[in-house]
């Protein structure tokens, strides 16, 4: 097992280069001028120029991504051109809000999808299965950032019930966990149900294709239980595609919540990516970008260590 991760780590460093390589080049050659938009009113030729050769980006774009992959090597990824303040510091503030909505939605919707989809598969084209089947392909097809507005429209200022964003009621002198968790609400309901939707998908083909094997057929004859052949003997085997999934999910969830936390006002890395690409800020940019393309490797092998520990069958050598 340790030389199967040793290996793998090994192969997802080229990976990682490519991923930077193509992302610093797109975001460079894309039109707009930090310079221009750091002096605002102040802007002239003269103070543009200065300001470009001050922060490096006169020189070739080749030179400047050597430069920034030997700081990244050192651990640097370099210093906000807005904030003036390193990369890191603002992605280790930002990351912990992110995190949290994020493994509520991952959480949720896994525990949601394996549940609906068996249950799905078990009473497979009856009236149940048909209208969680339309409900599963309306929230598939939803777009987070349209979803999130609705859930706003509907729950915020219809009803009144949750906030319609940030992370705490600022105008309270001391917000409490409760308020907090109110706050939390609406951002993760978001990122579950375009989540949810797909894995409950996946679990209901694999769950009927579980049913059909012989040892099912053969815990029926020996007398188990329908809960016992469904949620022990059939899930076991039909579980393996969210495992794929939840290897995946990561940076598609990390990836949905910019939209999310935009349209929340969620102080989290989608909201710090999403202001950093609106001001031209290229460390945050690539510092976010590395930070997801790590989340993606490193999901992928979790995934398949999951593999190894859910299927005994599955060897690493």
């Amino acid at each position: 097992m340790l030389k199967f991760i040793v290996r793998r780590i090994l192969q997802s460093i080229p990976t990682l280069l490519g991923i930077t390589l193509i992302s610093f080049m797109m975001i460079h050659i894309a039109p707009g001028n930090p310079a221009r938009l750091l002096l605002g009113n102040h802007y002239t030729v003269e103070r543009a120029a200065a300001l470009t050769k001050e922060l490096g980006l006169n020189k070739p774009i080749w030179e400047q991504y050597f430069i920034w992959l030997g700081n990244i090597l050192h651990g640097n990824l370099g210093q906000s051109y807005v904030y003036n303040e390193p990369v890191t510091s603002l992605i280790l503030q930002a990351l912990p809000h992110t995190l949290i909505i994020v493994a509520v939605a991952v959480l949720a919707a896994h525990l949601f999808a394996v549940f609906i989809g068996s249950i799905q598969a078990y009473y497979k084209d009856t009236w149940f299965d048909q209208v969680a089947t339309v409900v599963n392909y309306f929230l598939y097809s939803m777009p987070s950032f349209w979803l999130g507005v609705l859930l706003i429209i509907f729950f915020s200022i219809t009803l009144g019930w949750l906030p319609s964003g940030g992370i705490v009621n600022n105008q309270l002198s001391n917000p409490g966990f409760g308020d907090w968790v109110r706050h939390l609400i609406l951002p993760s309901a978001t990122l579950f149900l375009v989540s949810v939707a797909a894995w409950a998908r996946y679990m209901r083909s694999s769950m009927w294709n579980a049913l059909l094997q012989d040892y099912v057929r053969t815990a029926r004859m020996k007398g188990a239980s329908e809960f016992r052949v469904v949620f022990v003997h059939a899930l076991r085997n039909s579980i393996l595609p969210l495992i794929t999934l939840f290897g995946l999910s990561l940076p598609i969830l990390l990836s949905g919540a910019l939209f999310v936390e935009e349209i929340f006002n969620y102080p989290g890395m989608g909201l710090l990516f999403w202001d950093a690409v609106m001001s031209r800020d290229y460390p945050i940019i690539m510092g976010v970008t590395v930070f997801i393309g790590v989340v993606t490797l490193v999901g992928n092998l979790i995934a398949d260590i999951l593999y190894g520990i859910v299927d005994p069958r599955i060897q690493y050598k």
